[in-house]
């Protein structure tokens, strides 16, 4: 399989289209408007500086964050797979290229300026890939280092009616990639087939351009940056293990991943999608969403919304300030109240609804690992890897004071807790806010509230 089939591996364009929203996350936030206080600090997830520039602003890197920068990041994961499969992959981001319009002078010359007519000066992202490739039996020789370059480059084009021209620019970068391969210890019962072994797979990428002084301002290094770097991995004849939700056999080799400024998640068993953004498995982009937003903590349909509520001249300049505003004000305006309404909302699996608390189905007690749990009891958070809020994730191990036991309309318990160390622990009870969990996802604890 040549690196450009990869596409074709099943489950590889689903992962494709949610890293286009990881890439584009934060690119421009609404209003679109290159004036708006939001779009003054760019670029906010993923990005990966010049090592010596980004030592010198002590960003070392190394912790889970895709918001934290540094000059590296590191996947691994688990993969199943005989000595004659090929590991490929597809690093992708986003390289700055700047627009400066120039203003045409009497004497025939040109002079930078900050608007020429309808183009404003912006730093645009230029989508680039570069794909690598290793066999397993290479890497299990040793390490693969690969050297990867994108070219600089600078353009101007005049502008309709004389009036100017418009130059971009983009700087070089220089990234290494190097791969290798674990064996893992599995348990007897590991489901492998005939030559099969559980590996473990850390990419490392690392930004090797030189960048510029050390002492230069964050804007001065984001034109050296590879900005919301993530990884597409596949393993055509193999497959990839969960990390969130891992069988018994791997779980011990899935404890042991160690994985800075990104999350891989699957995208069916070959596929694994290793972003700066958190992420469940198996992840899409919901089929009603008519298309990027760039702003994905935001709802399709309020923001849409909103986009029509925007004036003349505010369309106007966010036309001005970049294609994809210029793209998404367009699609906005030409949708029809049904395109609007599909946004409006839905079910997608019926049989698995978000909890609905029963107006009179409260319990005192319930049974936690055969201990009785009750308001007041103290308990420890255990979220599930699987199928929990990601928010839930960060209270692995936090100790909390049980505020109610509840139950679902479908007659499920679950816990009302409150965070024994949060400072608005009273003022949550007072009004009532509260977070819930599952039982199985709390562990008793003795002794009387901290």
């Amino acid at each position: 399989m040549e690196a450009n089939d990869i596409d074709a591996v099943p489950g590889f364009r689903a992962a494709l289209a949610v890293a286009d929203s990881v890439l584009y996350e934060g690119y421009l936030l609404y209003p679109y408007r290159r004036s708006s206080p939001k779009n003054q600090v760019r670029w906010q997830f993923g990005v990966l500086l010049p090592e010596s520039w980004a030592r010198a602003h002590d960003l070392e890197g190394g912790g889970v964050a895709g918001s934290a920068e540094s000059w590296w990041q590191q996947t691994e994961c688990l993969l199943v797979a005989p000595a004659g499969a090929t590991v490929r992959g597809r690093l992708r981001f986003l390289q700055l290229r700047r627009r400066t319009p120039e203003e045409r002078l009497p004497g025939g010359g040109h002079r930078a300026a900050d608007r020429v007519g309808d183009v404003l000066g912006f730093d645009e992202g230029v989508p680039r890939e570069l794909d690598v490739a290793a066999s397993v039996a290479e890497l299990l020789a040793g390490e693969k280092l690969l050297n990867l370059k994108i070219p600089g480059s600078e353009t101007v084009s005049p502008l309709p009616g004389g009036e100017g021209r418009t130059r971009w620019r983009e700087w070089p970068l220089s990234t290494r990639v190097t791969l290798s391969l674990t064996p893992c210890k599995v348990t007897a019962d590991a489901p492998l087939r005939a030559g099969e072994s559980l590996f473990k797979l850390r990419v490392r990428t690392e930004n090797a351009t030189l960048g510029p002084p050390r002492d230069a301002p964050r804007d001065e290094a984001l034109p050296h940056a590879l900005i919301a770097c993530h990884t597409l991995l596949t393993v055509p004849g193999g497959r990839f293990v969960s990390l969130l939700d891992p069988p018994g056999w791997a779980c011990e080799a899935a404890g042991k991943c160690v994985n800075a400024q990104t999350y891989p998640v699957l995208s069916g068993e070959q596929v694994v999608l290793s972003s700066p953004i958190l992420l469940y498995d198996n992840p899409r982009v919901a089929p009603e969403s008519p298309g990027d937003l760039h702003d994905a903590t935001e709802i399709d349909e309020i923001l849409s919304l909103r986009t029509l509520t925007l004036t003349d001249a505010e369309k106007r300049e966010a036309r001005a300030t970049d294609p994809r505003a210029a793209a998404i004000i367009d699609r906005v305006e030409a949708m029809t109240p049904e395109d609007l309404a599909r946004l409006h909302g839905t079910i997608r699996d019926p049989q698995s609804p978000a909890p609905s608390w029963h107006p009179e189905a409260h319990s005192d007690t319930v049974e936690v690992a055969g201990k009785v749990v009750r308001r007041g009891s103290r308990v420890r958070l255990r979220p599930r890897l699987r199928g929990s809020d990601p928010q839930d994730m960060f209270l692995d191990g936090r100790t909390a004071l049980v505020e109610a036991v509840l139950q679902d309309v479908d007659g499920a318990p679950h816990l009302a807790v409150t965070l024994e160390d949060d400072p608005a622990a009273e003022l949550n009870q007072w009004y009532g806010r509260y977070r819930y969990f599952s039982p199985d996802e709390t562990e008793p604890l003795d002794g009387e509230p901290a």
